[in-house]
């Protein structure tokens, strides 16, 4: 079978991509930046792609068109797929009657963590020798590939609440129908595509009217949106973790940074583990992923086990280089709930010294404005605070700031920002530098900066 796949160099459409090259189909594809290192990435699996959306691409006539929901209609390849009457499917559908049919799919939903615990999932399930297949946003550092078939029966999904297709507005997540899911949080969220938390709330619960009686539900007991979306009914038993007396799962910090925590159910201390990563959100993803393979026949002794080797993906916390004696860090987070957990998080591990964080407010539901009220809240632990403003943005950065202070900095061009970071930073800060994006390689300027000082 021929796969054209519109939209191939997002991570979720690249990963359905080397899945289906997996499954022996030949792929093709086409985006509107075709650039390394995905474009390396998917050349290497013997995948053609076409930069732009001319509709000479759909010649040879392919079996099937994915369609990525980053393309609407007046897309020119998009009307001449429609036009010719060509067959289509978006990415999540195809995954489900191709790929998920007859296995054991394990879900991982939530607003934040959903990469991070996919791969502590997918790792404790390997790490136990079942080979598991998996499409995860972002590569796990326990392995090479975002994606990969693996072996029957279980696949770990991360499940996405945001949009399917131009054709199919409901979330990813329900086309994957889950013998184990994991509920890990609800926020407000994608405001480009949801009016107010109660769309995204109903979304949950199409996936929860999804899970079969005899399966899983991981669910954080301390949310109190999924505790709303579970009124609405429940037709499947339910584990809940959290930190606190009110979860049958519990994790405790053996550190102040949690990089070694223990866990419980009930007042019954399980087992412990010592792990790479930081933060009591980390703790409690991993968690979530104990119970998940749990569910799917691994002890938790032998998950326990696992998370000693587990490496996250790229860009969560992850070290970008040290010069002169200040680190810089590099994180995903760009909500207010994660950009206030990953300060934390570091906070805890580096204890006094300062911590210099840089946001990049990128995502749509940033640049609608939706969180600037919070903003500011979610930094105040961070001993000064760089945000940038990108002259299109659209609402004013510098009100928000106003909360913070002396503290808050706010600059518009990003080579005068890198220089700004650069001259504040002194021998043991820490640099935070988040964003959803790749951020104008400001890591890369500001490394070379601090290179340079006197």
């Amino acid at each position: 079978m021929h796969v054209h796949i519109l939209g191939i160099c997002g991570t979720f459409m690249g990963g359905i991509a080397a899945i289906a090259r997996e499954a022996g189909h030949v792929v093709t594809g086409s985006d509107r930046n075709v650039y390394p290192p995905m474009s390396t990435q998917l050349e290497t699996l013997g995948i053609r792609l076409t930069e732009g959306w001319d509709p000479a691409q759909l010649e040879p006539r392919p079996d099937v068109v994915i369609v990525g929901n980053a393309l609407s209609r007046g897309n020119p390849v998009v009307e001449a797929l429609l036009n010719r009457g060509l067959p289509y499917s978006s990415g999540p559908e195809w995954l489900a009657n191709h790929v998920l049919q007859g296995r054991w799919v394990l879900a991982v939903a939530g607003t934040h963590g959903k990469t991070t615990t996919s791969g502590i999932l997918a790792w404790i399930l390997e790490h136990a020798g079942l080979s598991p297949g998996f499409l995860i946003g972002g590569v796990p550092g326990n392995f090479t590939v975002s994606a990969r078939l693996g072996a029957a029966p279980f696949f770990v999904v991360e499940a996405d609440e945001y949009d399917t297709a131009f054709f199919d507005k409901r979330a990813k997540f329900v086309h994957y129908r889950p013998q184990t899911a994991i509920l890990n949080n609800l926020e407000y969220d994608h405001a480009d595509i949801y009016p107010d938390v109660a769309s995204i709330r109903r979304m949950f619960h199409q996936l929860v009217r999804t899970v079969p009686g005899e399966g899983r539900l991981i669910v954080n007991a301390e949310d109190p949106e999924l505790a709303t979306a579970l009124a609405l009914g429940a037709w499947t038993p339910i584990e809940r973790f959290g930190r606190g007396a009110g979860a049958e799962w519990q994790v405790r910090a053996l550190a102040a940074d949690w990089s070694e925590f223990e866990v419980r159910q009930g007042a019954t201390r399980v087992g412990s583990a010592r792990w790479a990563l930081i933060g009591a959100h980390n703790a409690e993803n991993a968690l979530a992923a104990l119970l998940a393979a749990r569910h799917a026949g691994v002890p938790i002794g032998a998950a326990l086990e696992a998370l000693g080797s587990f490496r996250n993906a790229r860009r969560r916390m992850e070290l970008r280089g040290g010069v002169r004696g200040v680190t810089v860090y590099d994180d995903f987070a760009h909500h207010p709930t994660a950009i206030a957990a990953t300060i934390e998080a570091l906070r805890n591990r580096v204890g006094t010294a300062r911590i210099l964080a840089v946001l990049e407010p990128r995502s749509a539901t940033m640049r609608m404005g939706v969180h600037r009220d919070t903003l500011a809240g979610s930094l105040s632990g961070a001993d000064l605070v760089f945000l940038y403003e990108p002259a299109d943005l659209g609402w004013d950065v510098r009100a928000a700031a106003a909360a913070l202070g002396a503290r808050g900095r706010v600059i518009g061009d990003l080579d005068a920002l890198a220089a700004a970071v650069a001259a504040d930073a002194r021998s043991g800060d820490h640099v935070l530098v988040m964003s959803n994006g790749g951020f104008g390689g400001l890591h890369g300027k500001l490394l070379t900066l601090l290179g340079r000082a006197p």
